[in-house]
């Protein structure tokens, strides 16, 4: 008998009841076991149930719980902004803690206008984002975001914020190692900020390696650095959303050091508390802050921002991820993951790019090579092969490629304590789920030997 449930959230679909969690697996209540091969959310970077972030937090909850940010400062919180603080770009020694992701690009958004309002450049509002892309759930990071499905049914209650083309190279036909390429997508940019007029452009938000919405995209040479240029030369506030791709998944703390390119405000969460308590921070140069707090204060907050449980939890998180060398283990095993996923091209014809950095990896399907032209929309690829995928004890996670609309890309992101075994286990259920999902659709497997 199903199961009645007082609960939802997206869908009436159900899974099974979760009983426990352990380094890169999990278990339901009927003892099957599942690999975490996406973090879940791409959240638990350091995997599950680490003895060591839970004796932390079971310290911190003898002291306390809950701590006021207008009537107490805390230990964890001090010793977890200057931990960030450290590892940050130069000069971002400002840092606001906040639940999660949404919050994060909120307060980023926030704080980059009310210091243009304090430094008398109220005319500068706009934001501009990518197209596709995704910035959180809350509406002001929603009217940032560029994926139909989640923004369509909102956008009367939101402000449009202008949006530029994400440089998906791969999609273009355009060679990503070629520096021209990336200063064709950077051109974009300007191009937007002086059709919208320069003196109303506040900010340009961008995810450095793409998240969920464009599935693990690498922006092309030159991209990085044309941007950053672009912004300083017309007084825009660059904001990197390193909400999925901080936190050292990419073999990095902060996606953008692959390229040496540093923004003015960040946001980061997901893995930065690596699913142990709900946490986030905006972290930001002290250039923007400081005028801010002199004229008055941030007129912007959150109850549990800087909660002490959560902000003992992220330091442990971050001490477990400097003392097993977790970001080194993510760029090796990232490395072997992702030379295993493009191996898997030999054998499906239809997987047709496979990219990303560290443990942040994905790879997308097209019914053919060539033209990148994707899967017919009917065969739901990006529902139907998770599902397979999950019937063989492997979790991966999936959206449309093309803005929500078409298109199947997997995201394939364990934990950062994966190990070479569990990259084999990865691969070999999903080619299981691979070859059944060619034979419910149809597709032509590459003959082998």
């Amino acid at each position: 008998m199903t199961r009645k449930s007082h609960l939802f959230y997206q869908t009436r679909a159900r899974r099974p009841m979760l009983a426990e969690a352990k380094g890169v697996y999990m278990w339901d209540v009927d003892g099957n076991r599942y690999l975490d091969g996406s973090s879940g959310a791409m959240v638990s970077n350091i995997g599950h149930s680490d003895p060591r972030v839970i004796e932390a937090m079971r310290r911190q909850m003898e002291k306390s719980t809950f701590g006021y940010r207008l009537h107490f400062e805390s230990e964890p919180g001090e010793h977890l902004a200057e931990k960030v603080a450290g590892l940050s770009p130069e000069g971002m020694e400002k840092v606001f803690f906040v639940s999660g992701g949404s919050e994060a690009v909120e307060s980023a958004i926030k704080l980059a206008r009310q210091y243009a309002v304090t430094v008398g450049q109220a005319s500068r509002w706009k934001v501009i984002s990518r197209s596709p892309s995704y910035h959180g759930s809350t509406l002001g990071a929603l009217a940032l975001t560029g994926y139909a499905p989640l923004c369509d049914p909102f956008q009367p209650m939101m402000q449009a914020m202008p949006k530029i083309p994400a440089p998906r190279a791969y999609l273009d036909g355009l060679d990503m190692d070629d520096p021209a390429t990336g200063l064709h997508y950077a051109a974009m940019l300007e191009a937007k900020i002086l059709e919208e007029g320069a003196d109303s452009v506040l900010a340009f938000i961008q995810e450095p390696i793409g998240g969920a919405s464009t599935g693990a995209l690498v922006p092309p040479a030159g991209y990085m650095q044309a941007v950053r240029e672009i912004c300083d030369r017309h007084g825009v506030i660059l904001i990197h959303d390193e909400v999925m791709s901080g936190g050292g998944r990419t073999g990095r703390f902060m996606g953008a050091e692959h390229w040496g390119v540093a923004p003015d405000i960040i946001a980061i969460s997901k893995g930065f508390g690596a699913g142990y308590a709900p946490l986030g921070a905006m972290i930001a140069h002290e250039r923007f802050v400081n005028p801010v707090l002199d004229a008055g204060g941030f007129m912007h907050g959150h109850t549990y921002a800087g909660n002490p449980l959560a902000c003992a939890a992220g330091l442990a998180v971050l001490d477990v991820i400097e003392t097993d060398g977790l970001m080194q283990n993510a760029a090796t095993i990232g490395g072997l993951l992702k030379s295993r996923l493009r191996d898997l091209m030999q054998r499906f014809p239809f997987i047709g790019d496979v990219r990303g950095e560290g443990l942040l990896l994905a790879f997308e399907l097209v019914s053919d090579r060539r033209t990148m032209a994707p899967l017919p929309k009917e065969l739901s690829a990006y529902v139907e092969l998770v599902e397979l995928a999950y019937a063989q004890g492997l979790i991966i996670y999936s959206r449309r490629t093309r803005g929500g609309i078409d298109g199947d890309h997997f995201l394939v992101c364990p934990p950062m304590i994966a190990t070479e075994d569990h990259v084999e286990e990865i691969i070999g259920k999903l080619t299981i789920a691979l070859d059944q999902f060619a034979a419910k659709a149809g597709l032509v497997l590459a003959r082998c030997g």
